[in-house]
């Protein structure tokens, strides 16, 4: 062409990025500004969703401010500008723009609303879809499918059965999207009868439809439903994603399954994917709950990079098999490679310290946790109590005990059978009534073990007690 205008660069552009030639769009969108093109309301929509499929939030800044300065705001850009906000993850700069806006349409709220559920803000989603309703806007098939999500994240059972009854049944039957949300949303509330009978009511259902209730059934344990309905899945040629994938080695894990472990190890193999960090980790936590020690350690070495999730999958697998002095090193290989420990790493490294004994590994666990957040947490104060009791230094686990934020029954357990085990059964006993007036039950394993270690002598404190305790 030899004269281009404005709606020329933005048909080339808006085809590109149809396409999804997301990089050559964004070169001929600078090359019209080079040009010294205005842009109007069209191509800045277009600049805007170019932006948001980049998750470009500077370049997006950079645009809103030409929308601006240019007195381009209308309708449809304003929520194209939500849009990139959400899709960027700056929620407050999502809502700023979306408060600013001088009236709203059922896009821009369905935008604001499902960038709430999607990012954890469950109850602004709840609370933004009400007043929509209330300003008397209806929803479509795309809010009512961000609300379900929201239903499903924030386990809410009610509102999500009532948005059942009121819209899906009424207005939008048969429409797999929506079908496909409430599956997941009585999956991750955990009612997969629900979520199994609007499945089976389905005329249509999608790779996602199916990924839904079969991590459902693999979250809740019921491994071989969701093992016989991934072989239909098979059966029926449906495309597997990564999720169905992770959600499969999960059952088998749980089940212990290893031939069909391994056949969706292979597949992954087949389908170039082994390099997902994802499917790595849980190919990782698979082996290691097979007790295939070999195999998961062979799939750690071979995965491009690895974040906590992996090397924690390994380090608790190695733990649990038994592997305790490897749990050690591969903990120190994650520490080399600069990936810094999350609580479930500390406490299963603390575990493998108890085992072996070794308090100098531990107390060097100790202070590297000391300085993370993850020392706040409960499961990791119970372990270094454990890996101090076990070892026979009983101060330091007592001061862990005493300087925690909270207890659970896992700390007080491991603090009272870590008195009893070593001898002091006064102080085992004066901290189970301590466990009692704060309002935790002594369960059966507590006094069997201070019985067996401690015999009479624990009783001879107060001869009430033993009755007292046995009575709560």
């Amino acid at each position: 062409m030899t004269v281009r205008n404005v709606v020329s660069w933005t048909a080339i552009i808006n085809g590109y990025l149809n396409f999804g030639l997301d990089d050559e769009a964004l070169g001929l969108f600078s090359d019209a500004i080079n040009d010294g093109v205005q842009p109007n309301g069209n191509m800045f929509v277009c600049a805007f969703n170019l932006c948001s499929k980049r998750v470009d939030y500077e370049l997006g800044r950079q645009v809103h401010g030409g929308v601006l300065k240019g007195g381009w705001s209308n309708l449809i850009v304003d929520s194209a500008v939500v849009k990139l906000y959400a899709q960027c993850g700056e929620l407050s700069s999502a809502f700023r723009a979306f408060d600013q806006m001088p009236k709203w349409d059922v896009v821009c709220w369905t935008t604001i609303i499902t960038a709430c559920s999607q990012q954890g803000h469950g109850q602004e989603a709840f609370s933004l879809f009400s007043q929509m309703l209330s300003e008397g806007f209806s929803p479509n098939e795309f809010t009512v499918c961000g609300v379900l999500k929201a239903c499903g994240e924030e386990k809410e059972l009610r509102f999500g059965r009532q948005l059942h009854g009121a819209l899906v049944k009424k207005i939008y039957k048969n429409d797999v999207f929506i079908d496909t949300s409430l599956v997941d949303m009585y999956a991750k509330c955990g009612e997969m009868i629900d979520s199994r009978t609007v499945f089976d009511g389905m005329k249509n259902r999608n790779t996602v439809t199916w990924t839904s209730i079969i991590a459902g059934y693999a979250r809740k344990g019921f491994s071989e439903e969701a093992i016989c309905l991934f072989q239909v899945m098979k059966r029926r040629n449906i495309f597997v994603n990564n999720l169905t994938i992770v959600s499969i080695l999960r059952a088998c894990g749980l089940m212990r399954d290893s031939l069909m472990g391994r056949e969706v190890h292979a597949q992954i193999v087949k389908n170039s994917t082994e390099t997902n960090l994802h499917l790595g980790s849980t190919l990782v936590w698979f082996y290691c709950r097979c007790g295939e020690y070999s195999n998961a350690t062979k799939v750690l070495q071979q995965m491009p990079l690895r974040d906590v999730v992996s090397w924690t999958a390994i380090i608790s697998g190695c733990a649990h098999l038994g592997f305790e002095s490897e749990a050690l090193e591969f903990l120190n290989e994650m520490m080399e490679d600069g990936v810094e420990p999350n609580a479930f790493t500390y406490s299963s490294a603390l575990k493998a310290c108890a085992q072996l004994e070794t308090v100098l590994h531990g107390k060097l666990i100790h202070s590297s946790a000391n300085k993370s957040p993850a020392m706040s947490n409960v499961f990791v104060g119970s372990a270094l109590i454990s890996m101090y009791a076990k070892c026979g230094y009983v101060t330091e686990a007592f001061q862990v005990f005493d300087s925690m934020p909270e207890r659970n029954l896992v700390s007080w357990k491991a603090m009272i059978v870590g008195y009893a085990k070593n001898g002091l059964c006064q102080e085992a006993m004066k901290l189970m009534y301590r466990m009692r007036t704060e309002g935790f039950e002594v369960d059966d394993y507590i006094l069997a073990t201070v019985l067996t270690a401690c015999g009479e002598l624990g009783w001879e404190m107060d001869p009430s007690f033993e009755c007292s305790l046995q009575s709560s």
